[in-house]
């Protein structure tokens, strides 16, 4: 069960950003977005990583009270074409950098996610991926998405999740499935899960041997108060860069085609799984 595709050509070098934003001002965090891009650009990266529904902020009272002010309307081809993102089409078209933020999403059916938007580097906004593993009362305001999604930037395949996602083995296995050498995280963890932030994103990177990107929102009031340690794992689970649990920060690190090659040599459990895990099992008294 070897993934089908070999691994890149070239590094690729990423960005992951914890920062701050405002509750239902999607205009003006679109705004810090395309500055945090443009230091992510600034430091050679070719692509950027934003939290969980960061251009709406993850705020439940504010999502709930103004659901037309804080989504972004996605059409049938699945592009956004809101205004207010402007400035974040801008910045990445200039600096020709690929984008995934967080957003909430409003279907043409009404179905609401909420999204992993991808800014392609011509400043097209789309509708990437939607959260299928919701959160408690996610539940309450929004629907789960219906499938996986893999980023293709240059020979790179970048399997993309969203926050909660990322705690089931289950879907970076997925990702590594259908090929993914790194998956993206756009996540939003409260201040008191350090330890769970800093163990389910390591776990995926090493239970796949793939590069994992695990981006969070830092900051806010409380309960709604978030913890930072935006983190690039290598394919082993050792970070290669790491934000602290406070303050606005945008981390850089190069993902290595070699470093893959060599960890998915000498760790081979994608080429190793099993169809199934040994067949019916059987129950013994101890």
């Amino acid at each position: 069960m070897t993934p089908p595709h070999p691994v890149p050509s070239a590094p690729l070098t990423v960005a992951t950003v914890q920062a701050t934003p405002t509750p239902g001002d999607v205009a003006g965090n679109a705004l810090a977005a395309a500055e945090l891009v443009r230091r992510a650009a600034g430091q050679g990266a070719r692509v950027a990583v934003l939290p969980e529904l960061y251009l709406c902020a993850y705020h439940p009272p504010t999502l709930a009270a103004d659901p037309v002010g804080t989504d972004v309307a996605v059409d049938p081809a699945g592009v956004v074409a809101d205004g207010r993102l402007d400035p974040l089409r801008a910045a990445a078209r200039t600096a020709g950098i690929t984008v995934v933020v967080g957003a909430a999403a409003r279907h043409p059916d009404g179905r609401r996610t909420i999204a992993a938007l991808v800014v392609d580097r011509a400043g097209t906004v789309r509708v990437g991926y939607d959260k299928q593993q919701l959160w408690g009362d996610e539940r309450e305001l929004f629907s789960p998405g219906g499938r996986g999604a893999t980023l293709l930037v240059d020979d790179w395949r970048l399997g993309l999740g969203v926050c909660y996602d990322g705690c089931f083995p289950e879907h970076g296995r997925a990702a590594a499935l259908d090929g993914a050498h790194a998956y993206l995280c756009p996540s939003g963890y409260l201040a008191g899960s350090e330890h769970r932030r800093d163990l389910y994103y390591a776990a995926r990177a090493l239970d796949n041997t793939m590069f994992v990107v695990f981006a969070n929102a830092v900051g806010g009031g409380d309960p709604w108060r978030f913890n930072g340690g935006a983190a690039i794992y290598d394919p082993q689970g050792r970070p290669l860069a790491r934000g602290a649990d406070e303050g606005t920060a945008v981390l850089v690190a190069s993902l290595d085609p070699a470093v893959l090659a060599d960890t998915r040599a000498a760790h081979s459990m994608l080429a190793d799984l099993l169809p199934s895990q040994g067949g019916p099992r059987v129950s013994l008294t101890g």
